[in-house]
């Protein structure tokens, strides 16, 4: 019940030593060709992966997911831009893809910069660590202050779609501090993803609030590489549909229950 859950992603998550201790870096990658979209926060205020991932997205098709928590690379100005884009760089050269082809997402502290050498050794360390088995240790390297790792499943129709997400605190509608990456099987084309997206986030991630506050580093991002080998049809298409907001709505109900301070969801 993971990110890996669907077929064809594997993922890892290590101590790169951004954090003083636990694991703080992960890497999830599809390991056939995918096509996905990314639903970004709207704070006027966007860091520094943010903008990074945006330009990536509009430039090639994902196929990996950088994620280091600690440090949120956010009002870094030039030099946060210059390390999220080299992140991707060091990711893309260890799985043999393209720069523009890896996504960056952070979250943590506001201001201080990326360590970038820890984060590119650890990523040195997590390429040749990826494996099917590896969600869980990606969905735990992804946690600041969530007290819980927060993983989804749902399986439909021959598909599966499966995702982890990360958020306890700043969370408001239209995404705050949050991410999320999800993944499936089912075979979408290029361009198709961000229809799909959209509506599962607006029912899910942008319906829920624990205090009000919206960050600058939220992004819900989906990758579809088709390795199910599943025949589309419109009645597939409303099972994805339906197992994509599943998903979506489990991993913000996780969000929710794990809020600062909530007793009561």
């Amino acid at each position: 019940m993971s990110v890996t859950a669907a077929k064809g992603f594997v993922a890892a998550g290590v101590h790169a030593g951004i954090r003083r201790s636990a694991r703080d870096l992960a890497l999830v990658r599809s390991t056939v060709p995918a096509v996905g979209a990314a639903m970004l926060t709207v704070n006027r205020v966007q860091a520094a992966p943010v903008l990074v991932t945006r330009d990536h997205l509009a430039a090639a098709e994902p196929q990996a997911v950088v994620i280091n928590s600690g440090v949120a690379n956010a009002a870094t100005g030039e030099r946060g831009l210059l390390d999220a884009i080299a992140t991707a760089a060091e990711a893309a050269r260890l799985l043999d893809l393209q720069t523009e082809e890896v996504l960056v997402l952070s979250t943590g502290v506001i201001g201080p910069l990326l360590p970038l050498e820890r984060v590119l050794a650890g990523l040195r360390e997590a390429a040749p660590a990826l494996t099917v088995e590896g969600g869980a240790d990606a969905a735990t390297a992804i946690l600041t202050t969530d007290t819980c790792i927060k993983e989804a499943a749902v399986s439909l129709d021959g598909f599966t779609v499966g995702g982890m997400a990360k958020g306890s605190g700043m969370i408001h509608p239209q995404l705050a501090t949050m991410l999320a990456i999800l993944t499936t099987d089912y075979p979408l084309e290029s361009g198709e993803a961000a229809a799909f997206l959209r509506p599962a986030v607006d029912k899910s991630f942008n319906s829920i609030s624990v205090d009000g506050e919206c960050s600058t580093n939220d992004t819900v991002c989906l990758l579809a590489n088709g390795a199910s080998g599943v025949a589309r049809s419109p009645t597939t298409d409303a099972a994805f549909t339906l197992a994509l907001g599943r998903v979506c709505q489990q991993l913000a109900e996780q969000i929710v229950a794990d809020g600062e301070g909530a007793t009561t969801v």
